[in-house]
């Protein structure tokens, strides 16, 4: 068993204060106990497109380089949230994954851009700056195996079902619903991913800012193998805790056993 915990912070426009946030924020969690932290999406940056290439940094840039610092410091595994990042002349939505020596040890590029436009809500057209991934990122651990992937992708079950199946027990998902996606589709979405795959669903929102030129829904949370919530934040600037524990992943797959149960000769 081992305590994971998802910081729901506020990002800037200024880069250095997200920083300096994101730091607080950590450090409070490590101190609770928490040795697997996650940050949430695009925290060092505004959400909008206008933004993602001017906040752009590359592999070996200043956020990587102040996260991979926080990790060793502390001795933590740290999801990075996401960030973009800069390769060439194309931009990622990313998140990078830290050991407790601050190595990376996951990189996973957001594979499905969002690119919706919902009559009476919200449109957003995530293409018209950043270029999709391809690659699934399961890291790991000495708990166990971790998948990482980031808002939008959850919206296709096929991607977690594989990420299962090579192992992962707990998935991360540093993501930002809006204000109208999120109160239809955010509980239901994440309890699907955890029951559907029996294992562990971490959802990490960035909290509610007014201010921000995007409005995240918040609500992050933690859900066990079985479809129950481990814990749950409010819109609110905040720190959800849940305990992983690994066995019972093992005891719902045994009691329940829809992995062995599946028949993918027809399917």
């Amino acid at each position: 068993m081992f305590k994971i915990g998802l910081c729901q912070m506020k990002g800037s426009f200024d880069k250095g204060e997200s920083m300096r946030t994101a730091e607080r924020f950590v450090r409070r969690a490590a101190a609770e106990g928490a040795e697997v932290i996650s940050l949430p999406e695009m925290w060092n940056c505004p959400y909008s497109n206008d933004y993602f290439r001017e906040y752009a940094e590359t592999a070996d840039g200043d956020t990587v380089k102040f996260l991979s610092g926080l990790a060793a410091d502390l001795g933590i595994y740290l999801i990075g949230g996401s960030i973009p990042e800069l390769d060439g002349e194309k931009v990622y939505n990313t998140s990078f994954s830290f050991d407790r020596n601050g190595r990376i040890i996951g990189r996973h590029r957001k594979v499905h851009l969002f690119d919706i436009d919902v009559e009476g809500g919200i449109r957003f057209m995530e293409s018209d700056t950043l270029t999709a991934g391809s690659e699934m990122t399961v890291i790991d651990t000495e708990f166990c195996r971790i998948g990482v992937a980031i808002c939008y992708d959850v919206r296709f079950p096929e991607w977690f079902r594989k990420m299962a199946l090579a192992g992962a027990k707990l998935i991360v998902l540093p993501a930002a619903f809006n204000l109208t996606t999120g109160p239809a589709h955010w509980d239901i979405t994440m309890r699907a991913r955890a029951l559907d795959n029996q294992v562990y669903f971490a959802a990490n929102s960035p909290a509610r800012d007014e201010a921000a030129p995007y409005q995240a829904y918040g609500g992050s949370c933690i859900v066990d193998p079985w479809g129950q919530f481990v814990s749950h934040g409010d819109e609110n600037e905040c720190i959800i805790y849940g305990d992983i524990d690994l066995e019972r992943v093992e005891a719902v797959r045994q009691q329940l056993p829809l992995l062995r149960h599946r028949r993918p000769e027809l399917y």
